[in-house]
This record gives structure tokens, sequence and C-alpha cells, in this order.
């Protein structure tokens, strides 16, 4: 590609993201998004080299799931999208409610490229974290790496108390060490266009308020599987 067909790319992509973000998209590209992180998860789970153990999973007050992804070679405009699901006191799992996520570093390049992340969040206050306008990962809340399920012999007493464990497929990247991850944030436009509701993210989250969609059912259906 040219020169300057890679500047007007670079240029265009700020604004397109932020527009994306405040209209509402066809239904058809909010199930591509449950589904592909219902994929992810999966794929995570299917390789002991990134599985997530099941004690963490047993431990889960909520999990996120994020595609985020670095385009334009000048600017590197990193964005994304992801779900949010939390575990009820009921023992249930909600809804995947919609996200905005970007800005992530672990394991970007140069170019076009994509990272894919869980992050399991451990306690109660975690997950309220996105009823603010954004939660930065590793700055709002602790996050570490996770450890994995081929390495099931690190898991111990400390990590259960992180409130972030972060799980991606990057190398170099450790169980315990500190990460910064980007950020997510809440999108009520998405959320309410696809569940038709009034209703916003903590009753999304903590109620039974709103039926969730069929396409949403084999995620729910997995997390839950996965978590007993």
């Amino acid at each position: 590609m040219k020169p300057f067909l890679l500047l007007a790319l670079a240029l265009c992509l700020p604004f397109g993201s932020l527009h994306a973000q405040q209209r509402t998209l066809p239904r058809e590209d909010y199930v591509k998004r449950i589904e592909s992180c219902e994929a992810i998860i999966r794929e995570f789970m299917a390789d002991p080299a990134t599985a997530i153990p099941g004690e963490i999973l047993q431990r889960a007050r909520a999990i996120v799931i994020t595609n985020q992804f670095k385009a334009g070679f000048i600017l590197g405009i990193k964005d994304g999208y992801g779900v949010v699901m939390t575990k009820r006191p009921d023992g249930a799992w909600s809804l995947p409610a919609m996200l905005n996520a970007g800005e992530a570093s672990l394991g970007l390049q140069l170019g076009g490229t994509a990272i894919e992340s869980i992050f399991v969040l451990m306690n109660d206050e975690a997950p309220k974290l996105l009823f603010n306008d954004r939660f930065n990962i590793g700055v709002d809340a602790k996050a570490v790496a996770g450890p994995r399920a081929a390495e099931a012999d690190h898991v111990n007493q400390e990590f259960l108390t992180i409130p972030v464990l972060v799980y991606t497929k990057s190398k170099g990247l450790f169980a315990g060490a500190t990460v910064k991850a980007g950020w997510i944030s809440r999108n009520d436009v998405a959320n309410r266009f696809f569940y038709q509701t009034t209703y916003s993210l903590p009753e999304l989250l903590y109620s039974n308020w709103v039926t969730p969609q069929p396409e949403a059912l084999p995620l729910i259906n997995y997390v839950s599987s996965i978590t007993r």
C-alpha cells in the first residue's frame, strides 16, 4: 500500500472507531462479537499452554474476554471490543454484556495485529469498576499474569487474592508478573440495542431482569461448564 494511503487510513481510524462506539451497529455485528469471544475462550481452554486452571475459574467473580487490535503503521491506533460476565450470588453467570476495549500493548507489534485476552476478576469489587467511564487494567486494580493449566503447581493463595489475573497468548509473560493491559469500558449503546432493554450494565450483570438473547446462550453455557 502506498504511504499516503497508509497515512489516510491511520488518520481515519480514530474517528471511525469513536463514531462506531456512539452509534448502533447492525445486530449481526454484535452477534459476531459475542461469538468471537466464545471462540477465544474455547481456544484458550483447549490448550494447556494457555488454559486457565480450574481452581482459579471456580473462584472467579467475573470474566472479561477481549479482542483488541492495532491498525495503522504510523499512528498505531489501538481499539477493540469484548464482553464481561459476572457470577451472581446464586452461582449463576450473567449474560455477556458488551464492552469497548483498547490500548492493549501485550504482544502487539507494528502493523495490523490483534491480541486476544481473558481477564479473570477475583473479587466482587473489580467488576464494579466498569460502572465508571473506563477501567484501566493494572492501574485501577492490580493485575498480574495468571498461571496456566500447564503450571497448575504455581496456583497459590496469593493468586486467589489478586484483583485481576491476565491471560494472553503472548510469549514472555510469566505467572505473577505485574502487567498493564489497556482499558475496557461499558458499551451501553450496544447492550441496550442487542438486549432490547433500557437497563444498563449494573442490571445486566447483577439482576435477572433481562432475557438473554439466543445467540448469547452458548457462551453463558460454556462459561458455566468450566467454572463448576
